[in-house]
């Protein structure tokens, strides 16, 4: 049986093809985020890597457990990313990419700043998403061309028209990255400090880009991708009406080497200044899987 419709997932015309899931996969979303809820803790007791990357797995199966079941029984043809730091493009058809505990790097420290995502990716293009923030009750989706709500509200992107202005932030995409990479996010870090009014460099990716197609935040930029910590989040951001490309102000997609979300007004400025960071190249992108 559907899951009955809630004014949190309503969107601006008559839900329909992709937005028609979008009941569905809110539903699935904040059963995950619940189950995640009876297992955070206020203070870990870690001693060792291991110890987080065990409490990090064990919050994966916990979420997938109720979260792949509801997922596929929507669409039973499609593709499921097994690893959620996977980059890259995808082969053709239908894929579902989620993250079971978006930020569970926060959720095992006891930290707020996790929630579980999960879209639909047709043809390498995300078509519909669901994010729920459980300790927020916030529930975040779009599906192309009909927008982007949270909670029932549509999503309205920043105003400013000044970068000298705007709240920025940025972060890495996964542990261990590359020192190439690493020197990228320091020199653009340096680059926005000195452009930007407040910066913030956290994880995870996701969260940023809500508070972008909110309006609360007014860019976010990553020097490398993982697929389930960008898709979500550009898509609700395009929805909202914000700008998605990479740092060169090209179009992005899951080959791009690196990304951008920010606003229409603020598009040019963000794109200047991030050119001058060292160019990634094309012939480094992550090989397709």
């Amino acid at each position: 049986m559907a899951t009955e419709r809630t004014p949190e997932t309503q969107l601006d015309t008559e839900d329909s093809g992709d937005a028609g899931l979008l009941p569905d996969m809110a539903a699935a979303v904040k059963a995950a985020g619940a189950a995640m809820v009876e297992r955070t803790t206020e203070r870990p007791d870690f001693r060792t890597r291991s110890d987080v990357v065990r409490a990090i797995y064990d919050n994966d199966d916990a979420s997938l457990a109720l979260l792949r079941p509801r997922l596929s029984s929507l669409r039973p043809d499609a593709g499921w990313v097994d690893d959620e730091l996977e980059s890259g493009l995808l082969p053709p058809g239908e894929w579902w990419v989620t993250d079971p505990v978006e930020g569970n790097i926060n959720h095992a420290h006891g930290l707020p700043d996790w929630g579980v995502t999960a879209t639909l990716v047709r043809d390498n293009v995300p078509v519909a998403t669901a994010v729920h923030l459980p300790l927020t009750d916030e529930t975040y989706v779009a599906a192309v061309g009909h927008g982007a709500r949270v909670n029932g509200r549509p999503l309205v992107p920043s105003a400013k028209r000044e970068l000298n202005a705007a709240m920025v932030g940025t972060g890495q995409a996964a542990p261990g990255e590359s020192a190439a990479t690493f020197d990228r996010i320091g020199t653009s870090v340096t680059v926005m400090l000195n452009r930007s009014m407040v910066l913030r460099v956290s994880v995870p990716a996701t969260l940023q880009l809500l508070q972008v197609a909110a309006g609360r935040m007014d860019a976010f930029w990553q020097f490398s991708q993982v697929r389930s910590g960008l898709l979500a989040g550009a898509l609700i951001v395009a929805e909202a009406g914000g700008v998605v490309s990479d740092t060169r102000g090209r179009p992005w997609d899951l080959g791009s080497p690196d990304f951008l979300a920010t606003t229409t007004h603020l598009h040019e400025a963000a794109v200047a200044a991030l050119s001058t960071v060292d160019r990634i190249s094309y012939d480094d992108r992550p090989t397709p899987t």
